[in-house]
């Protein structure tokens, strides 16, 4: 569901009849635009958002008007991107979309692509933040702080607010980057108030009342408008204009007072019953004075036109506020004349905004006047809860302020209690709450909506345990939720079924994951759930891969890409990796290299999250099956750091497995078998038993692993598998079951056309296929293997000249650790012709010493 916009929000406040121009202030901002940022910092009253509205009035602009309940992330953000899109229509849809889901993705992938998305607006423009100082939020402030760094050159961000923005301003100013205007800029000169007093107002001021008014009030807008209201009913001017002195606050109400006494009781009542409103039009307002007598457009119209501080919000004058201090000054008003019908007011407001469809409006009024039942059946929404429309800021004040009582009255609010906790990232508290709501809930009857609420606890202690990898928990409550949750409830049950997918994927249940992939691919796309479609695309494509579904993958991976748009999303490196990764298999490794340093460079966009790790290990692969032992090395230590860096400890086995490839590569067994004692990897330990001469373990193992695989179903992990037991069963010699090993191992790989599999394996294989070609095994698919074999890196590693069978007889003596004349003794041989031998050993290796003509036989697999 969409969540609703207060368009008013979005609106630049049209010019005002006989606005007072201020040119040099123009200039200022003018000259100084290709800066990154202008703040306008000064208290209420000296025209700062008239300036900025002038001054954006001729060039191209996004307007964003604050409240307090923006200081939710997600309100903000749904808001922000709202105001981009008034001047570029496709801003930010994908974000949009994914603040509005259950789950949104984490807040770096967020606003990367935000970021990503302005950049690729072409036209420049101004993006400006009225009243910025209502905002609190230490998260938001870090959002605005991220987008100054990286700020695009075409965009200019303009703060207008009553106090300085915890941002670093220090530094903006520092680099030249930071245009300030304040009150001392703001005031208004003589001259603008003589303009402003005598032409806007109507007054006939001599000069030097101007000046004594200008000097009283220092310039301050708001108390020269005062001032001239009261004169209007003055008349004495002069003796007037020497009556008040004092600061702002004085001024303020003694004018206040003195223009409150002037207005007709019509006016007075329309303005305490509407004092309460942020916003106002005249259906509303008629809804909240509900007096025959007073038509709230004509009251509207004859406010405007007596400047009595109030702003039009559009240009067909429909929408209005009150200034802020005058909005202040009637709200106490309000609460001192009248303060029981506050509530009623309230409600007759929220009644309002509910009828016009604007829930988040609706449930504040709601909330303010404590009417519990409407604020609760406001929060549920409707399909989708308020909560995750940008509102968790404000329902957990709300919600926090209500007496355990309510609460245990309305179980619904202690499950949302438990989920707007959630939402700022905390789990402590959370069971607390969820374990309150089932305990109202004892002895209720147990209807749909009943049902409906325990699904929504069980989707909160799924969210839970996928913070806290706690698998089975996950797909325990992931269960339960979607055997509870109302059928109608999709938003709900699309995000849970995606959550059950990805445990079952993490269980390595992969026919279960694929059945979950596709059931909340139809319901996500069925209902524009964008951000599950577009998850749940690519877990189905990545379970594709590995069961050799080689098509429908790279097809799934592709739809993921023409959904992430262009720029692509940060979320798309998942589709860039796997489309490396069929690549690289089907040894297409320039293709495979672009794609992988794609979905590495997106990675690092998003700062939480190890795919980084993933693509940094699959560029090392690359790399080494390119022959670059060095710059497979770096991969594999970037990978190792990061993952350190930010306690990625689930992927240290995978780090550990490509060490040992490469140490393996590089002869280095002894560091291999060090490096492998840490972890449980049953191919790699084959690998390294292998290359240590432990022949028959290696088989050990591998058979045992191959049990599993074939039990569980995962054709990828076969086919690896299949590979090294042929090699294993070569190594003892049993050469009819090796060939039977590659046999399947062939029939697996051809119609994919799956080659890297068999080069990766190194010349024990390359003699394993040609034995199977002498037997006519699969022969196309074997003779094009043999063929690509001399034309890939690995051919390096084969030698020019082969060692004759007494050579290979010694390199093995040597691995053993028998010395030279030990070596002779054995083999009735002549120091001197062992020695020989040994040159012709070394030199056939390329190698100078025998410790590296060890590690280089077995790197042959020699040994």
């Amino acid at each position: 569901m969409a969540a609703s916009i207060l368009t008013t929000k979005l609106y630049i406040p049209p010019p005002r009849p006989g606005l007072v121009l201020r040119p040099h202030l123009v200039k200022q901002l003018n000259d100084n635009l290709p800066r990154k940022m202008t703040l306008i910092s000064a208290p209420a009253g000296f025209g700062k958002t008239t300036l900025v509205s002038e001054w954006v009035a001729d060039r191209t602009a996004a307007w964003l008007s604050l409240h307090e309940r923006d200081n939710d992330p997600t309100q903000f953000l749904t808001y922000f991107i709202a105001a981009l899109q008034t001047i570029a229509p496709t801003a930010g849809q994908w974000v949009l979309a994914a603040l509005q889901t259950p789950q949104p993705p984490p807040t770096e992938i967020i606003l990367t692509t935000l970021l990503n998305e302005i950049a690729a607006i072409p036209d420049h423009f101004v993006l400006v933040l009225d009243d910025y100082h209502v905002i609190e939020s230490e998260t938001i402030d870090q959002f605005l702080d991220f987008l100054l760094d990286h700020l695009p050159p075409s965009m200019h961000l303009v703060i207008v607010t009553r106090e300085d923005p915890a941002l670093p301003l220090a530094r903006l100013r520092a680099a030249g980057q930071l245009t300030e205007l304040r009150a001392a800029h703001l005031r208004f000169t003589q001259a603008e108030a003589a303009a402003f007093l005598n032409q806007v107002m109507g007054l006939h001021l001599a000069a030097a009342e101007v000046a004594a008014l200008e000097n009283r009030t220092e310039g301050w807008i708001a108390g020269l408008q005062l001032a001239a209201l009261a004169l209007r009913g003055e008349a004495e001017t002069s003796q007037f204009i020497q009556s008040f002195t004092g600061s702002h606050r004085f001024v303020l109400d003694y004018l206040v007072e003195e223009v409150w006494a002037q207005q007709p009781a019509n006016v007075q009542t329309f303005l305490l019953a509407t004092a309460i409103l942020e916003r106002l039009c005249a259906p509303l307002a008629d809804a909240l004075v509900q007096d025959s007598t007073i038509d709230g457009a004509e009251m509207l119209a004859y406010l405007e036109r007596a400047n009595l501080f109030i702003i039009p919000l559009d240009n067909e004058r429909r929408w209005y506020r009150y200034h802020h201090l005058f909005a202040d000054l009637l709200r106490q008003r309000l609460q001192a004349q009248a303060p029981t019908a506050i509530q009623s007011l309230h409600q007759r407001a929220a009644a309002w905004y509910e009828q016009e469809g604007w829930e988040m409006e609706a449930f504040s009024h709601a909330a303010a006047a404590q009417d519990i039942p409407a604020a609760a059946r406001l929060l549920a929404g409707k399909g989708m809860p308020l909560l995750f429309r940008g509102a968790a800021r404000p329902v957990l004040a709300w919600l926090a302020s209500l007496p355990a009582s309510v609460l245990d009255a309305h179980p619904y609010l202690w499950v949302t209690y438990a989920n707007a906790i959630l939402f700022q990232s905390q789990i402590v508290g959370v069971e607390e709450k969820l374990q309150a709501a089932e305990a109202a809930m004892t002895g209720a009857a147990l209807d749909e909506a009943a049902r409906d609420l325990i699904g929504y606890i069980a989707t909160t202690r799924a969210t839970i345990a996928v913070v806290q990898q706690d698998v089975g928990q996950l797909i325990a409550q992931s269960r339960r939720a979607l055997d509870y949750l109302h059928p109608a409830n999709l938003p709900m049950r699309t995000a849970t079924t995606w959550t059950l997918a990805f445990a079952y994927q993490l269980r390595g249940d992969r026919v279960a994951a694929e059945y979950a992939y596709r059931e909340a691919l139809g319901i996500s796309e069925k209902i524009g759930h964008f951000i599950i479609t577009l998850m749940a695309s690519l877990g189905l494509g990545h379970i594709q891969e590995m069961q050799l579904d080689t098509e429908a993958a790279a097809a799934t991976y592709q739809r993921v890409l023409a959904l992430a748009g262009e720029p692509p999303l940060p979320v798309a490196c998942a589709a860039f990796g796997g489309l490396a990764r069929l690549a690289y298999e089907r040894n297409n490794l320039a293709e495979a290299e672009q794609y992988g340093e794609t979905a590495a460079q997106l990675a690092r966009q998003i700062e939480k999250t190890d795919r980084l790790v993933t693509f940094l290990l699959f560029l090392a692969q690359l790399k080494l099956a390119q022959g670059n032992e060095v710059a497979a090395t770096a991969y594999i230590t970037q990978a190792e750091q990061f993952a350190q860096q930010h306690q990625f400890s689930q992927q240290m086995p995978a780090i550990a497995a490509a060490s040992i490839q490469l140490l393996l590569y590089q002869g280095n067994v002894a560091g291999a078998a060090q490096r492998l004692h840490r972890y449980d990897l049953p191919l790699s330990a084959a690998r390294v038993a292998l290359a240590q001469g432990e022949n028959a373990a290696a088989l050990t193992l591998l058979q045992g692993w191959q049990q599993i695989v074939e039990a569980k179903g995962w054709r990828d992990e076969q086919l690896r598998g299949l590979l090294l037991l042929a090699v294993a069963y070569q190594a003892v010699e049993e050469m009819e079951t090796a060939l039977d090993q590659l046999t399947t191992a062939l029939t697996l790989a051809e119609p994919i056309g799956y080659v890297r599999p068999f080069f990766d394996e190194g010349p024990p294989m390359s003699r394993l296929l040609a034995a199977a070609a002498q037997r006519g095994i699969r022969p196309t698919f074997t003779t094009r293997l043999l063929t690509l074999w001399t034309d890939h890196p690995a051919s390096e590693q084969l030698l020019v000249e082969p060692l004759s069978q007494r050579e290979l007889e010694i390199l093995r003596l040597i691995a053993q650790g028998f010395s030279n004349q030990e070596i002779g003794e054995r083999l009735y041989l002549a120091l001197d012709t062992v020695k020989g031998h040994n040159r012709r050993i070394f030199a056939k290796l390329q190698v100078q010493r025998r410790t590296e003509a060890v590690a280089r036989g077995r790197a042959l697999g020699l040994i």
